[in-house]
């Protein structure tokens, strides 16, 4: 992915997102899209599941979800933290590819091969099992959730000075649609009056 953050003249979007989440790979690749169309500064955060959950009870499955959350989002920061926003900008698709594209829930596999992939030193892998970089994490996820509300979760998308929840959607908006729902994501966003747009969602998920 293009690395969008020197264009000044861009508006500047940051995308809060958990290596782990569908949701939010698919809302990633969604301002990938609209990036291709128009100007973005698109740059990625980390927003951890695994943090806002801690403590939440939680179903069985997802209670193991968010356990096995901690290594990506951990990697993620490391990276961040060592080489910069552009790392993580190159990390974090990789490793959605694996993850969600691929279906590979290994992630003692598919780290090292998303590093690998976006030419970073592959020590950074064992970051996984230690919790040495959990403070910086919470301290972005906290960011996050001060934008837009500690009940919220990811994706979260910051547009300039705009931050929202979501959108979250079960495909990819392509082209000129994707430019649609991006403008429009921000119009709502923009209005201070309102809180709260949404449907059931369909059936399953797809991430081509």
């Amino acid at each position: 992915m293009e690395d969008n953050s020197t264009r000044t003249s861009a508006p500047l979007v940051t995308a809060y997102v958990d290596p782990s989440c569908p949701f939010a790979w698919i809302t990633s690749r969604w301002l990938m899209e609209v990036a291709k169309m128009r100007p973005l500064a698109l740059r990625f955060e980390v927003m951890s599941l695994a943090v806002i959950n801690e403590h939440r009870d939680l179903e069985p499955w997802y209670r193991e979800f968010n356990d096995r959350a901690w290594g990506p989002a951990r990697v993620c920061v490391a990276a961040a933290a060592q080489h910069g926003p552009a790392a993580l900008a190159r990390l974090y698709p990789a490793l959605g590819r694996w993850i969600h594209d691929a279906g590979d829930k290994d992630f003692d596999t598919v780290v090292p091969l998303a590093l690998a992939e976006a030419g970073l030193p592959a020590d950074l892998a064992d970051v996984a099992h230690r919790s040495d970089v959990d403070p910086r994490m919470r301290a972005s996820t906290a960011r996050a959730q001060q934008l837009v509300g500690e009940d919220l979760g990811t994706p979260t998308v910051v547009v300039d000075d705009v931050a929202f929840f979501g959108p979250v959607l079960t495909s990819i908006p392509r082209g000129e649609e994707a430019v649609r729902v991006f403008d429009g994501a921000r119009l709502l966003a923009g209005c201070r009056a309102f809180s709260e747009l949404k449907r059931a969602r369909s059936d399953g998920l797809t991430f081509a």
